[in-house]
């Protein structure tokens, strides 16, 4: 399947368990990949036959930068919700949300969450 692939996008949030998470935030980097058949945008060159990465950008800002959520799942479950509701053509998304320097004890650079999600039946 194609894919269009958004890397490495900050945000910046209020996610988390620990009332410090909730007051002060912290940084999230978001990788998207959105699966769909780019066929006819490669032939017709024409972004209605294809996903705008600024408005995918926009979305994925909204949801992260928006709602405080408890868990980073959480994050990753409604920013796909909200993806398949932006972009009828989008297939299947994999989304990646890394928070470096979560509030655990023990020397790391970050936690993620990954998913993969297909469009919902009847979602379009």
């Amino acid at each position: 399947m194609d894919k269009i692939k958004l890397n490495g996008m900050m945000f910046y949030g209020y996610h988390g368990l620990f009332p410090e998470e909730n007051k002060l935030g912290q940084r999230f980097t978001v990788d998207l990949e959105l699966m769909l058949d780019l066929s006819s945008s490669g032939k017709t060159d024409n972004m209605d036959d294809s996903i705008d990465y600024g408005q995918a950008y926009e979305v994925a800002q909204a949801v992260v930068e928006g709602e405080a959520y408890n868990l980073v799942e959480a994050v990753a479950e409604t920013l796909a919700e909200e993806m398949f509701r932006a972009f009828s053509i989008l297939e299947a998304i994999k989304i990646t949300i890394d928070k470096p320097g979560p509030p655990i004890p023990g020397y790391y650079q970050s936690v993620a969450v990954e998913i993969e999600r297909e469009r919902p039946y009847g979602l379009s």
